[in-house]
């Protein structure tokens, strides 16, 4: 059987593992086989936090509308509920930033839910 010289696929697949491990501490950026396991369980807490983040940014705009509508003597639950009942397709997030930048629109929204 001859001989394979694998030198250039080798060195180009750790030093790919190497690049993605720059910034870990001591050896995890250093080491070829530390650096392979931290990439690996960088790159699946990377993967689920992608979806975190989408939770916890509807959740954030979720306690923003309930403090601005509490404000007005509305629960959070009530708020969405009338929304859904007059067909207002507003969702939460836009829902959150008119609350913080536009609040008289907001106030007029209530007004069309006839909550206050």
């Amino acid at each position: 059987m001859t001989r394979v010289k694998r030198g250039n696929v080798a060195r180009k697949r750790r030093k790919k593992i190497l690049k993605l491990a720059k910034g870990f501490q001591g050896s995890h950026s250093i080491l070829f086989r530390t650096a392979k396991q931290q990439v690996l369980k960088a790159l699946k807490y990377s993967y689920i936090d992608r979806k975190k983040r989408k939770r916890s940014y509807r959740s954030l705009w979720i306690v923003r509308i309930n403090a601005a509508v509490r404000s007005y003597g509305v629960t959070y639950s009530e708020f969405i509920q009338q929304l859904k009942k007059k067909n207002i397709a507003l969702n939460r997030k836009m829902l959150s930033q008119l609350s913080i930048l536009d609040n008289n629109v907001f106030q007029n929204i209530i007004k069309l839910c006839e909550l206050t």
